[in-house]
């Protein structure tokens, strides 16, 4: 009676001889579009009047945001942009 033996335990996979890669785009994207639900939410807040802390730190980092329709929205892309370009910087 012959056995074989290997090199790897019982509960070892083969994920020691593949490599995952982190998708950049995808990693990305989702930032940007977490970030600018978090600006779309602050914009909404900040019309109606609540977490006026978080609201004016945003006004204070960033350039166009305003709690009015445009500043959201500005805020919203430029969030997007500045996110998106750090993330893909850092995945890759």
């Amino acid at each position: 009676m012959s056995t074989t033996t290997t090199n790897q335990d019982a509960y070892e996979t083969d994920s020691t001889t593949n490599v995952v890669h982190l998708d950049s785009v995808a990693l990305a994207g989702a930032a940007a579009v977490v970030s600018a639900i978090a600006m779309l939410l602050l914009g909404v807040f900040g019309a109606v009047g609540v977490y006026e802390g978080a609201v004016e730190a945003m006004e204070q980092w960033h350039l166009f945001f305003e709690p009015t329709v445009v500043g959201t929205v500005a805020g919203m892309v430029e969030a997007a942009v500045i996110s998106f370009v750090l993330m893909y910087a850092f995945a890759s």
